[in-house]
């Protein structure tokens, strides 16, 4: 069965939620972004509380709205962070200051989810995938990509012509910041024209695979190819 989003009123990270509870816990998190960002998070803290990872429905700072699905975030500090790439017998494990000495990119594009909300002209600095890839000595040679999160449960996937364009990152910076937990720091995927589900948050491992793998929420009713405005029944204007 298809459903509407990555999210819905009655499951947060795949525990039943009550409706009135968490629209009603939305509308705190509305005050607190009118109020400030302090009050939000204050929130959305007191909130996980009641209710694991609750507060990652709340709206965050600058009109992201945080979904997870496991219990939280997986914590994982700046100097312990492994990206292991991996094709076959063939395995390169870097650090977040490999990553970091690399050249780095930058693109600039909306970010859309699949249950609405946009943000506009979205800042993301690190590698072109296309760009880690060569550096790690990783020909794809028509061969599909799988990515997978340190959060113990989230996958993702790309085909190789839509691993090689010019607007598929391994991001480190969002609009000029390291990346915070909330956003998927260290680093995450960026899979600009396509919709959000798809930029993997706490990217552990790039795995070069046979054929392409369905994805967390693929295997829950998702498009596969979820470009923006031509998937999930939607007709967002296209992210280019």
């Amino acid at each position: 069965m298809r459903v509407s989003g990555p999210w819905s009123p009655d499951t947060v990270d795949g525990s039943p939620v009550g409706r009135r509870v968490v629209l009603g816990l939305l509308g705190v998190g509305a005050v607190g972004v009118v109020v400030g960002r302090r009050l939000s998070e204050t929130t959305a803290t007191a909130v996980s509380a009641v209710a694991p990872a609750l507060g990652d429905v709340l709206p965050a700072a600058g009109g992201f709205r945080i979904y997870t699905v496991t219990s939280g975030y997986p914590g994982i500090a700046d100097a312990d962070y492994r990206l292991t790439i991996r094709d076959g017998q063939r395995t390169r494990s870097l650090t977040l200051a490999d990553l970091q000495r690399m050249p780095q990119s930058q693109i600039t594009k909306d970010f859309q989810c699949v249950t609405g909300w946009r943000v506009a002209d979205v800042k993301w600095t690190g590698l072109l995938l296309g760009d880690l890839l060569q550096s790690a000595g990783i020909e794809l040679r028509g061969r599909p990509l799988e990515f997978t999160s340190y959060d113990g449960a989230y996958t993702e996937s790309l085909t190789a012509d839509q691993a090689l364009r010019g607007d598929m990152m391994v991001a480190l910076t969002l609009n000029g910041e390291p990346l915070s937990q909330a956003h998927g720091g260290p680093a995450r995927l960026v899979v600009a024209p396509m919709y959000g589900y798809k930029s993997i948050k706490w990217l552990q491992e790039i795995r070069v695979t046979g054929e392409v793998q369905p994805g967390y929420w693929e295997e829950r009713g998702y498009d596969i190819d979820a470009w923006v405005g031509d998937s999930n029944g939607r007709s967002d204007a296209p992210v280019e």
